[in-house]
C-alpha cells in the first residue's frame, strides 16, 4: 500500500468493506463478522474518525492476532501487511461459513458488525448449507400410518431394487437409502422421505406443490388452464411432463415412408430435466413459494425458488443443495446426483439440434426459459401455408367447445369430473386418438375410472371405436368434427 491509497482510504471513512480500530479489542467480532460476510480489510491503529494513532507494529502483537484469528470456530485464515505504524488485516470471506468467536455469531451487515440472535444464527447456518431441509427430521410423520407402500414399491421398480420379501425388511431399505432412522423402536423420517413415500407429502410440506399454467397471451395474463401438482416428487415431475405434453402443438415431417414424424414444438427430455432441478435444487426452507412452469404461446417457463450460492458461476459451478433428494432421484434414473443438469441439458439440445434455453440465475429465483424448435417452426410454416385458408383451432378454442358440450352430461357428474372430460377430449383432437391407457396416464386414475369416461364420451356421441378389440382405439366422430368446424368459422 502507498500512501495515496491510505490516504483516500481515510477519506471515505469506514464502510462495508472497511473497519478502523485503534487497538486488538474486540478485534475476533470485526474478524468473525468479516469472513462471515464478504471479507476485506480492517484497519489498526486508526481511530473512528480517521486519525492515524498508530501502534507498535511488532512480530508480538501480529502473532497475537494470527491467535486470536486461530482461535475463531472454525479456524479463520489472514494476512497481515504493516503500513508504517499500522497493521492492516486482510480477512478473505470464509469458505467454510459459520464462524464464531468467544462471544458468539457476528456478521458485517450495512456498516456494521452485528451479533446474530438465534433465527439469524439458523438462518446463516440453512444459507450455507449446514443444515440441510431433506435431511431433517419431521416428528409429526407417524410410521406406517403416513407411509405410502404403493410409493415405495414404485420406487424400487424404478430403482431396479428388488421387493422386500418380508414387512421388516421395508424398515432397513429405507434406512439404508438414508429417508429413515430408527429411534427407541420408533421409526422417524426426514423431509426427504417424506417427499418421496408419503401418502400425503403436502400435508407436511405444502409448498412442495408444483404450480403449472397455461396462457393464451404471449404476457401470460389470460389464463387458459392452471394446476397445483401434488404427490411425491417423481409423481410431480411426471405429471408437470404430461401437461406440457398435452398442450404442445406438433407438426408432422413426411419420411416417404409408410408412416410420419412427430415434430414437437419443444423438446421434452430437456424441459424435463429443467423440472427434475427445479425440485432438486429449490430452496424448501422457504415456505411462501411454489415451483412454477408457465406455458405461452411462444416459450415455457420453468420458475425455481432458490438461494444462490456463494461464488456461483452458472454453467461452471458443480452445486447440488438438497444431497438426500438428489441421490434418491439418480437411483430411479431421474437426472444425476453428481450436479450437472446443466450440462445435461445442453447435450440434450445439442443432440436433437433444439436450442438452448435461456437460463437466469439471481439471488433467490432460477429461470429456463424454452424456446421454440427451429425444425417446429420451419415444418409448421409449410403446414400453415398448405391448409388452403383454413383456420386452426386454438386450444381455448377447444375448450369453448367442449366445455359447452360436457354440460350435457347430468348433473349426477361433478365439476371435477367434466374438467377431467373437456381435458381428454382436447388431448384427443391434438393426437387424433385416444385410449385407455392415455387416459389412465394421462390422470393417474384406474382402469374402472378410464372406462367411466370413456363411457360418458360415446354417450355424448364424441368419440367411436375403431380397429380390433385387443389393439383399437377411439376417434373423433363427425359430430364432434362439427363442433370444431363451427367454433372455427366464428374466428
Amino acid at each position: 500500500m502507498v500512501e495515496e491509497n491510505l490516504k483516500q482510504i481515510l477519506e471515505e471513512d469506514e464502510g462495508y468493506k472497511i473497519e478502523f480500530k485503534e487497538n486488538l479489542s474486540n478485534i475476533d467480532k470485526e474478524i468473525v463478522a468479516f469472513a462471515n460476510a464478504s471479507g476485506d480489510r480492517i484497519f489498526v491503529g486508526v481511530d473512528d474518525n480517521s486519525n492515524v494513532l498508530g501502534i507498535e507494529t511488532t512480530n508480538e502483537l501480529r502473532s497475537k492476532i494470527h491467535d486470536i484469528a486461530n482461535n475463531c470456530d472454525p479456524k479463520i485464515k489472514i494476512f497481515i501487511e504493516k503500513f508504517e505504524n499500522i497493521f492492516i488485516i486482510n480477512v478473505r470471506e470464509g469458505t467454510n461459513k459459520p464462524y464464531k468467536c468467544s462471544s458468539g455469531f457476528y456478521k458485517c451487515i450495512y456498516l456494521n458488525s452485528q451479533k446474530l440472535v438465534r433465527d439469524e444464527i439458523l438462518e446463516l447456518f440453512k444459507s450455507e448449507g449446514k443444515v440441510r431441509f431433506d435431511e431433517t427430521i419431521e416428528p409429526k410423520f407417524q410410521y406406517p400410518e403416513d407411509f405410502d407402500e404403493d410409493k415405495f414399491h414404485r420406487f424400487l421398480e424404478l430403482a431396479e431394487l428388488s421387493k422386500p420379501k418380508k414387512q421388516d425388511n421395508i424398515g432397513n431399505i429405507l434406512i439404508n437409502l438414508c429417508v429413515a432412522e430408527k429411534q427407541e423402536g420408533r421409526m422417524y423420517f426426514n423431509n426427504a422421505g417424506i417427499l418421496f413415500f408419503a401418502k400425503n407429502p403436502q400435508r407436511f410440506i405444502p409448498w412442495s406443490v408444483y404450480t403449472v399454467v397455461l396462457f393464451k397471451d404471449y404476457l401470460g395474463a389470460d389464463i387458459i388452464d392452471r394446476k397445483e401438482i401434488d404427490g411425491s416428487l417423481f409423481d410431480i415431475v411426471e405429471s408437470v411432463m404430461k401437461f406440457v405434453k398435452l398442450y404442445s402443438k406438433v407438426a408432422y415431417k413426411f419420411t416417404g415412408e409408410a408412416y410420419r414424424e412427430n415434430i414437437y414444438k419443444y423438446q421434452f427430455e430437456a424441459i424435463r430435466e429443467a423440472v427434475i432441478n427445479s425440485v432438486m435444487h429449490k430452496y424448501y426452507f422457504e415456505h411462501g413459494h411454489n415451483n412454477i412452469l408457465r406455458f405461452l404461446p411462444d416459450r415455457i417457463r420453468i420458475e425455481n425458488f432458490w438461494l444462490k450460492p456463494t461464488h456461483f458461476v452458472l454453467g461452471k459451478t458443480v452445486f447440488r443443495r438438497n444431497h438426500l433428494i438428489a441421490d434418491l432421484f439418480a437411483r430411479i434414473h431421474f437426472g444425476e446426483k453428481l450436479g450437472t443438469g446443466f450440462e445435461r441439458i445442453e447435450n440434450i439440445c445439442k443432440a436433437e439440434n433444439a436450442p438452448f434455453p435461456e437460463m437466469e440465475c439471481e439471488e433467490n429465483y432460477f429461470y429456463s426459459t424454452f424456446k421454440q424448435g427451429e425444425e417446429y417452426l420451419k415444418m409448421a410454416g409449410r403446414q400453415e401455408a398448405s391448409r388452403e385458408k383454413k383456420v386452426e383451432i386454438g386450444v381455448e378454442d377447444l375448450f369453448v367447445a367442449a366445455n359447452a358440450s360436457v354440460e350435457g352430461v347430468n348433473e349426477g357428474v361433478n365439476e371435477g369430473v367434466k374438467k377431467r372430460l373437456i381435458n381428454e377430449l382436447v388431448y384427443l383432437v391434438r393426437n387424433n386418438f385416444v385410449n385407455h391407457s392415455a387416459i389412465e396416464n394421462l390422470w393417474d386414475i384406474s382402469t374402472a375410472t378410464a372406462e367411466r369416461d370413456i363411457s360418458l364420451l360415446k354417450k355424448l356421441g364424441f368419440i367411436k371405436f375403431t380397429g380390433a378389440p385387443k389393439t383399437g382405439k377411439y376417434v373423433l366422430t363427425e359430430k364432434w368434427k362439427k363442433i370444431i368446424a363451427e367454433v372455427t368459422a366464428k374466428k
